[in-house]
């Protein structure tokens, strides 16, 4: 799926968010999204047999890119890391009825800066593990102006949000691109016609430690990272002022603020942390995994953190096990497309359908939750 088809079909999505916090019992919500699931599996299968290929070999191939080896179970859980932080940012800009979309130009724009920091700031030489904290740090603060933004227009003049955030992230896509393209920018100097439009490899102090490294799994510092920030948002939303404030923000802002809460700062704060933590996977994706920053970097993590952050309903332990879903997914129709020859675009095909499928579910949960 397109890119852009897939921020318009989300744009309906997003609005449909909240509508997911109900007061009907906990196992009638995951069953609903349980269905969802299997609803998409069970089209998934189906189109497999529709283009001649053995639904066996697919399946076998599927599994083995997903949880075959301790290295390919250590990529997904890699991959989950970028759809839980930009899933998390959602989940604490939607407590105040908030709708971050731009987490695709988020990550952008954290990659952008990681690069940079990591090839041109130095950062290399930085002593006590500075090196590597340095860019992500720098993705993080520019995620955060990238959604602070839209908070301030919110705020100030009343912008939908997601118009803004979605219109930013188109901006900040194409940004990477130029600096990719443009050797004044990042773009790796030009030394044949064969030389390819992305930046030089970050050098190797700037990347992100090995955890586990005896297992084979691949693991870095970021998923201890990505769970210490999981931790600090459930306290965040349950515990603290902050988290009052957005609550009211989304039930009543009229009210909030005769009440003298500042509702004006946390919708700016709200969307500043989610630009944040989708900066920051830019960071983790690029000091992690890829390296080197190239055109189509973000790759639709964005769009299917969003999905995450949707599926999830508020919680951030849901926020997890959907991203831990859709990276096994991800990783899983990688493969199934190199051994099997089934387009990994199934997999987008797969999160479409439960993206619908939700979005009918919580329309179904309205009705429920309206006649109690």
């Amino acid at each position: 799926m397109n890119p852009h088809m897939k921020s318009q079909t989300l744009f309906g999505a997003a609005h449909g968010a909240q509508g997911w916090r109900t007061r009907l019992p906990h196992w009638r919500v995951a069953g609903v999204i349980a269905a969802a699931v299997a609803v998409a599996m069970l089209a998934a299968l189906l189109l497999i047999a529709l283009m001649g290929v053995p639904v066996g070999d697919a399946l076998a191939a599927f599994a083995d890119g997903a949880w075959g080896s301790p290295y390919a179970i250590g990529a997904s859980i890699n991959r989950s890391l970028a759809f839980a932080l930009v899933g998390t940012g959602f989940v604490i800009a939607n407590r105040a009825k908030l709708t971050n979309v731009g987490g695709e130009g988020q990550i952008a724009i954290g990659g952008i800066v990681a690069t940079a920091l990591s090839l041109y700031g130095g950062c290399s030489h930085l002593p006590l593990g500075l090196s590597f904290i340095v860019p992500m740090l720098g993705a993080a603060m520019a995620g955060a102006v990238w959604g602070g933004v839209p908070g301030v227009l919110k705020a100030k003049a009343g912008t939908n949000e997601v118009i803004s955030t979605l219109l930013l992230s188109f901006i900040a896509v194409w940004l990477l691109y130029w600096c990719v393209q443009s050797e004044a920018l990042l773009r790796q100097p030009m030394n044949n016609a064969a030389t390819l439009p992305e930046s030089l490899e970050i050098p190797d102090l700037t990347k992100l430690p090995a955890i586990f490294a005896a297992s084979g799994m691949n693991l870095n510092i970021g998923l201890p990272v990505s769970v210490a920030l999981a931790f600090a948002s459930a306290i965040l939303l349950t515990r603290t002022r902050f988290g009052l404030s957005l609550r009211a923000a989304g039930l009543n802002a009229i009210a909030a603020k005769r009440a003298g809460l500042p509702i004006a700062s946390s919708i700016v704060g709200a969307l500043a942390i989610a630009g944040a933590f989708s900066g920051l996977a830019g960071a983790l994706m690029l000091q992690g995994d890829q390296y080197s920053l190239k055109a189509g970097f973000s790759s639709g993590y964005g769009f299917d953190g969003l999905v995450v952050g949707l599926l999830a309903r508020g919680s951030i332990t849901g926020v997890f096990a959907a991203a831990l879903l859709f990276g096994f997914l991800r990783s899983g129709g990688i493969n199934m497309e190199m051994i099997a020859q089934v387009p990994s675009a199934l997999v987008l095909i797969v999160q479409g359908i439960v993206t619908i499928a939700l979005a009918g579910g919580a329309m179904w949960l309205d009705r429920g939750d309206a006649r109690q």
